[in-house]
């Protein structure tokens, strides 16, 4: 899960900041290691120079977003409450919390190494993070040689360091990530709004404003379809189901490669997937129906329709309006392992009791942040507005059969695992951690069940397809009929909350113009199922993609991509950065692996504790049979793999495929022993109990 969690954080960074857009592949930033440390170049080679500036290394608070430059011109945009300051060669941007930097550094060098090395000595020439990767991207929006460089940081710092190279003729700028990592996910907005934009002095993005979509006929198809099949193999993508539409009219469905590793079945478009946050889409859709219907509007107060809504405080639960609930904007932070650790016996209920908990870490509309547990009360306030004598989950399913799946004629789409299990469906897979395609660990993605309106449907191209072809007709279904009135539907998609310059978080949907012409979407994540739609409004054109393995993030923001120049003639990106993508995450994955000890250390699992309980994760068992060292946590299990981090201490790593990677550190609290597990935003200790 590493590869879904805290590895989406990395990623997201990585891709963020080496391409300038967000990829939010499974996948955590992790190669086979030089050697070498942050500030130590070849001693043989030449010394590299800075480029020299006589800018006033002053820090000036931004009162809002302010385009800017690097010292040799390189544009970019400054966000708005960060401080920024010119050293030299670099310039140095620091979040409003403190400590938390972005460094932008301008150097001359002979090769990459040589300018991270420079860079280094401008902006904290006393680092020593050990470097754990090195990897390359593809070169992209006026950028050459490409490459990032991963740090290894120990789990108590909570700090994630990533430094990046990129050229444009004989100048290199280097890039440096130096944040909490707090900081880093909260303030995700703002780092893109950083990396977005930074270009070399005088290079525009392409854009298909103003062009004229092509008619998607049997050669462009073929186009779009080997791009899957090159893609999925590269990537390691069992399965893989496309949808395409185009006026109207479904002009291709079909699918991929296999259903299951080992199997020869092939998946169709009537082969199911969770859709995972896609389903949020459908709920908000559910949400509008219900404003269609007059029973409440997006900026009713929760609380005068769903009295038992509760936050953290009282003011704040007071302000929370229908539209709070599914905009990412309400500065309530990821709280995903309290229903992804602890399941078996939570309840609709019980998560919305959960939200009591939860506390904003920002002010509302001020930066995007992500929350499932809002979204799936969202859900739930609108299932219970149309059926408050029923209990919270069966109102909310009843509400998305007869608002949204039966009127769409999506016959498929379920919530419930056991029929979809029982029918055409593709089984979850996920990278081992030595990178080869394995089964995933299924039993996981029953923790969407209780929180399903953020997530839990299953679907398939057909239904989806239909659910598309409605937003593009802008509410009409295929006999003509306004199944909901036009306004009401496009308000899903005013902003909300924006992700950098170029993208916004509405109502369950995000909006990119990124390249001219706007592209409305949605992606899905659980284990195993990687899924995106996506549709451009303005030609009438849409997509379907379901993948059947983590890495599937990845061929869908590049397929994204290949979409938009078969659609426009735009110049050819997709198939090398799909390469480069594929290339780095083994090479990632790599690198990690040579961190860990399989199966965990000996002596060090011989003095763990037999048992750990904490309060809203519940309880670990630790059992060793011969080499193996497994957590339990009830409801799911796993193998696990010991490291040694650069501050001494020792962490122990889930390995089961798809939840990999979860760091539990060791450690003692009033004489009995500890595991500290952290996400971005909060820390667990689990303390030994008999």
């Amino acid at each position: 899960m590493l590869r879904a969690m805290t590895a989406l954080r990395a990623t997201l960074l990585l891709a963020v900041m080496a391409c300038g857009s967000k990829n939010p592949s499974p996948q955590e930033p992790a190669v086979e290691p030089p050697p070498a440390t942050a500030t130590t170049p070849n001693p043989t080679d030449p010394p590299p120079s800075v480029v020299p500036t006589t800018k006033p290394a002053v820090a000036q608070r931004l009162a809002e977003d302010t385009p800017s430059t690097t010292v040799t011109g390189n544009p970019f945009i400054a966000p708005a409450g960060w401080s920024i300051a010119v050293r030299g060669a670099a310039t140095i941007i620091e979040a409003p919390e403190g400590n938390s930097f972005i460094a932008l550094v301008d150097v001359k060098a002979k090769d990459a190494e040589a300018a991270i090395a420079a860079a280094w000595a401008a902006y904290r020439p006393s680092a020593k993070w050990p470097l754990k990767a090195v990897t390359a991207a593809a070169d992209k929006d006026g950028w050459t040689d490409q490459k990032s460089f991963a740090y290894q940081t120990s789990p108590n710092e909570r700090r994630d360091v990533v430094a990046g190279t990129m050229r444009h003729g004989d100048q290199w700028t280097v890039w440096i990530y130096d944040m909490a990592q707090d900081v880093g996910e909260k303030r995700l907005g703002a780092i893109e709004l950083v990396f977005g934009r930074l270009f070399p002095k005088g290079y525009s993005r392409e854009s298909f404003a103003g062009r004229k979509a092509n008619v998607l006929d049997a050669a462009r198809i073929k186009q779009l379809t080997d791009f899957v099949e090159r893609s999925q193999k590269a990537l390691g993508v069992p399965g893989v189901s496309l949808g395409l539409i185009q006026n109207g009219k479904v002009i291709f469905e079909g699918g991929f490669g296999v259903k299951e590793l080992g199997k020869p079945a092939k998946p169709d478009a009537s082969t199911l997937y969770i859709i995972a946050s896609n389903t949020k889409s459908m709920t908000t859709l559910m949400l509008a129906k219900l404003i269609d219907e007059k029973k409440l509007t997006w900026e009713t107060p929760v609380t005068s329709v769903f009295p038992q809504f509760k936050l953290g405080d009282a003011e704040t639960t007071s302000k929370v309006l229908v539209k709070h609930l599914v905009c990412a904007c309400t500065g309530l932070p990821r709280q995903d392992f309290e229903w992804l650790l602890e399941f078996k016996n939570r309840t609709p209920a019980t998560a919305l009791e959960t939200l009591g908990t939860m506390q904003p870490t920002s002010k509302f509309g001020e930066m995007f942040q992500y929350s499932n547990a809002l979204a799936s009360a969202g859900g739930y306030v609108g299932g219970y507005v149309l059926f408050p004598k029923k209990e919270l989950g069966a109102a909310y399913d009843e509400a998305m059969k007869t608002r949204v799946f039966g009127p769409l004629g999506m016959s498929s789409t379920t919530f419930d695992f056991k029929r979809a299990l029982r029918a055409n469906h593709a089984t979850a897979h996920a990278l081992d951690i030595d990178g080869k395609p394995a089964l995933a660990a299924f039993d996981v993605n029953y923790s969407i069940l209780p929180v399903r309106p953020a997530g839990g449907a299953w679907s398939n191209v057909k239904d989806v397809l239909k659910y598309v072809r409605m937003e593009l007709a802008k509410g009409k279904l295929p006999n003509g009929k306004q199944y909901i009135t036009e306004q009401v539907l496009l308000d899903r998609r005013t902003p909300q909350v924006s992700i950098g310059k170029d993208e916004v978080y509405a109502i369950g949907l995000g909006v990119s113009t990124k390249y001219g012409t706007p592209v409305v979407s949605h992606g899905g994540s659980m284990i195993g199922y990687k899924t995106q739609m996506f549709w451009l409004p303005e030609h009438d054109v849409g997509v379907v993609i379901l993948t059947n393995a983590d890495p599937g993030w990845s061929l869908h923001s590049n397929f994204q991509r290949k979409f938009l120049e078969v659609l426009f003639d735009g110049k050819a990106e997709a198939d090398n950065d799909v390469a480069a993508a594929a290339k780095a995450m083994q090479e990632r994955i790599a690198a990690e692996r040579k961190l860990l000890t399989v199966p965990a250390d000996k002596e060090a699992s011989a003095k763990l504790a037999a048992r750990y309980t904490n309060g809203p994760l519940g309880e670990i068992t630790v059992t060793r049979t011969g080499d193996r060292t497994v957590f339990d946590v009830g409801e799911w299990k796993s193998p696990m793999a010991s490291r040694k981090n650069p501050d001494g201490t020792v962490s122990f790593l889930t390995i089961v495929p798809g939840f990999e990677g979860v760091d539990f550190v060791v450690g003692e609290t009033g004489g009995k022993r500890t595991l500290t597990f952290r996400d971005a935003q909060h820390e667990y200790v689990f303390t030994e109990s008999k």
